[in-house]
């Protein structure tokens, strides 16, 4: 344990548990840098002396001190190595003789660090996205800036709009110009996003909207974490606009998910709901290098020109419009239109009651389809006993603890986490069928009738009494012991009633 002995003292009850070596950190960076800048080198100056410690690459680690002071005084950035330097130099005595890493067996695995708003943009980045429209809001603006300065090196844009409603505006714009665009916000611009949403459903546009939740409503609680967006991303909008809505539950799947939500809009033309959380926005991971050589994909313009086209024909296989870019030469000569209104197979308008019949059930369809291809999730634990825990997003991890503590005090407890909730995946019901209870645990109210959103999608949808939530609205993240105390008063209550 290294500590800084200029103004912490350790306390003996913890000599028990750690080695602690103190260096005079603060002392020691003014003698570096001077003292008008010790407080920002400080850390600068500690990262020297982990850099020695565990033997990190330091001539990277100097480009980074170096790339990351760029846009200031040069002097800053020479004070940054400065203090680097001398906390690299600093003699820790024998401490690296007495503590000494084991050989790895996994040396050979090259990992990447990011957090989760970072892991989605590059997700984005390799699923071909070259499109990308914004307006700032926390906690997605990191996403944004990040697509702002890394996009136009493979050739694409990024807009940031006078509002969020012109925002997913050109973002469908972009798709309907034969690219997967993305648009991204937080709860209250995902809101305003909703109406042009509802005419990508109806156009039938590919397009991947990313909504990073926070504490809501309204404005709410910018900085704090929440589930409460899910209503609004799976039937947020007037009219029957079904759309596609999935969450990551790590960093690590915020640039698999990010793909995947691509390849979705595009298989099927229909609109993504990515959602994200604070949580995960901001939580760092390290996770495996992805295959680069196999993930990243381009997304060519297909102009060849076609003898007919119909982009909305009922007889179109799962009921998925095929369109064609703006300027593919049709050889009849009858080019298809594309609005917000009810529409024929070309896409003119029409009031007819059979076609409007008709081509909802073909955006239904879709879903419906794509429904059929999804994997069923895993259930983490046992495959049946007396509480099954249902989680989505950012709380993956504390479920699986919780599961484990559980388990280790001899309870039958299992956890199952979706990450695609709308539509869901088939079969779940063969899953909660094995579990006397039910709980699904949420960061969001518990509603007028004691379970929150996912509660309450699933209730609806296998018409199972069995489930209830465990519900948290206060901004924090759940802690492991939260949910393992209310699995004990479950278990318990559930024993007593038998």
């Amino acid at each position: 344990m290294l500590y800084d002995s200029d103004h912490v003292e350790p306390k003996p009850e913890w000599q028990r548990d750690y080695r602690h070596v103190g260096v005079p950190i603060s002392g020691l960076t003014v003698e570096a840098i001077g003292g008008t800048a010790r407080d920002k080198g400080k850390n600068v100056y500690a990262l020297g002396l982990i850099a020695k410690l565990f033997d990190l690459n330091v001539e990277k680690l100097r480009s980074l001190i170096q790339e990351r002071f760029a846009g200031k005084d040069a002097s800053v950035a020479q004070n940054a190595l400065n203090a680097f330097d001398a906390g690299y130099s600093y003699s820790l005595g024998h401490l690296l003789e007495t503590f000494r890493f084991a050989d790895s067996q996994v040396r050979g695995v090259r990992q990447v660090v990011m957090n989760g708003n970072e892991a989605l943009a590059y997700g984005l980045l390799a699923a071909g996205v070259r499109f990308g429209a914004g307006y700032p809001i926390t906690p997605w603006s990191d996403i944004m800036e990040l697509l702002r300065r890394e996009l136009p090196k493979y050739g694409g844009t990024f807009v940031q709009c006078e509002d969020e409603i012109a925002a997913v505006s050109m973002a469908l714009g972009a798709s309907y110009a034969g690219r997967v665009a993305v648009t991204g916000s937080s709860g209250p611009g995902l809101s305003l996003k909703v109406e042009a949403l509802g005419w990508g459903v109806m156009a039938e546009i590919p397009l991947v909207i990313v909504d990073v939740q926070r504490g809501g409503p309204s404005t709410g609680m910018p900085t704090n974490v929440e589930q409460s967006d899910l209503n609004l991303a799976c039937f947020g909008g007037h009219g029957d606009s079904p759309r596609v809505v999935l969450a990551p539950a790590n960093v690590e799947d915020c640039f698999y998910m990010a793909i995947e939500a691509v390849n979705i809009a595009r298989r099927y033309s229909v609109p993504v709901i990515l959602l994200s959380d604070q949580a995960i926005a901001t939580r760092i991971e390290a996770f495996d290098e992805p295959n680069l050589q196999k993930v990243c994909q381009e997304l060519p313009l297909d102009l060849s020109p076609a003898r007919a086209h119909k982009p909305y024909d009922l007889a179109a296989p799962e009921g998925v419009a095929a369109h064609r870019p703006p300027g593919t030469p049709i050889v009849d000569g009858i080019y298809p239109v594309v609005t917000g209104l009810e529409h024929d197979e070309f896409g003119h308008p029409t009031s007819s009651p059979k076609l409007h019949t008709q081509m909802a059930a073909k955006r239904r369809k879709k879903l419906q389809a794509l429904a059929a291809t999804l994997p069923r999730p895993s259930v983490y634990g046992c495959r049946s006993g007396q509480l099954l825990l249902i989680g989505w997003g950012s709380t993956a991890g504390p479920i699986r603890e919780a599961v484990d503590r559980a388990r280790a005090a001899g309870q039958t407890v299992a956890a199952l986490h979706l990450r695609h909730l709308h539509p869901l995946p088939l079969g779940l019901e063969e899953i909660f069928d094995a579990f006397d209870h039910l709980r699904v645990v949420e960061m969001n109210d518990d509603g007028v009738y004691g379970y929150g959103q996912l509660a309450g999608l699933l209730r609806a949808r296998y018409r199972n009494q069995k489930i209830r939530g465990i519900n948290k609205a206060d901004g924090l993240a759940f802690k492991v012991r939260d949910i393992v105390e209310r699995i004990r008063h479950d278990v318990e209550e559930a024993m007593t009633k038998n």
